[in-house]
């Protein structure tokens, strides 16, 4: 039973599995022999005379745990929050640059990642790094870790730039000149607006004003026809009868002066202003006007 057990322990030991998810370096006495990256049953030597190390073949992440600070080209301070997604594709060259230890792997990513921001973002402006330019910035970044990160075993997937921000003691005078850029933008389109209502204003004006004169030319106009009218008017009455005509006309000017019972009227009563107060056989006899069809 015992022979058996240890046939068995031993016949265990010479069996692994490489899943879908990793690499397999096998080492013969300490030397790497092979690296097995497809999945499926292999076969080694039983320790010591063979030993497996196993790495992560899936994309990992990398993320700084807290905003890194970096120098523009105008001399501010900006915190930089980054990512990066790698994965091995050279496991030898990987093991032999990190010993397998994935902490050390990382520690080098995030150093790569660092130095290319710091070359890039000490050319460029914050507004360059911010929205200008930031396609060509992670585009120059992404090339240069991955040149280096070739160098150890490793493909960059993708570096991303989570948020760039100003350090906190420029904060304030930062959002200081953006309210005053903010004003100074509102102060100009008040005092446009203020000069394109007056414009309004004074066309309205304008408008006005030759409405009504237009209204008076025409009411003038109307008002002169119909006197003209009416004189004709008068006229061809004066003409059929004018002792009528003249008597008509003494009765609208009494009408006229006689409105209410305060009237007074200081005028001599022999005047002809009260000659058709006096019997109309005085003056004349008016007859009616004739009647013509």
């Amino acid at each position: 039973m015992i022979a058996l057990a240890l046939a068995l322990l031993v016949l265990s030991s010479t069996i692994f599995v490489v899943d879908q998810r990793s690499h397999a370096i096998v080492f013969a006495l300490g030397e790497v022999k092979s690296v097995i990256s497809e999945p499926g049953l292999h076969f080694k030597l039983p320790p010591p005379f063979q030993n497996v190390l196993f790495l992560d073949k899936r994309i990992l992440t990398i993320e700084s745990p807290e905003a890194d600070r970096f120098i523009t080209a105008e001399k501010k301070n900006i915190l930089v929050d980054t990512y990066v997604k790698w994965h091995i594709v050279a496991p030898k060259l990987y093991y032999v640059s990190f010993g397998g230890d994935e902490g050390r792997a990382r520690d080098r990513m995030s150093q790569i990642v660092k130095a290319a921001l710091n070359d890039e973002i000490t050319k460029r402006t914050v507004r360059d790094v911010i929205s200008g330019e930031r396609d060509k910035v992670m585009t120059a970044i992404r090339t240069k870790v991955t040149e280096e990160a070739k160098q150890i075993g490793v493909e960059i997937v993708d570096v991303r730039l989570k948020r760039v921000d100003y350090v906190e003691q420029i904060n304030n005078s930062v959002y200081d000149r953006m309210k005053s850029e903010r004003m100074r933008v509102a102060n100009e389109l008040r005092s446009t607006g203020f000069a394109d209502s007056e414009k309004i204003r004074a066309d309205a004006d304008k408008q006005r004003v030759v409405i009504l004169a237009e209204a008076y030319k025409e009411a003038e106009q109307t008002r002169g026809a119909g006197d003209a009218q009416a004189s004709q008017i008068y006229a061809q009455a004066f003409g059929q009868n004018p002792e009528f005509y003249k008597f008509y006309r003494s009765l609208e000017a009494y009408r006229s002066s006689f409105k209410t019972k305060n009237d007074v009227l200081v005028v001599d009563p022999n005047s002809e202003f009260f000659k058709y107060f006096k019997s109309p056989g005085a003056t004349g006899s008016i007859s009616a006007p004739s009647k013509t069809k």
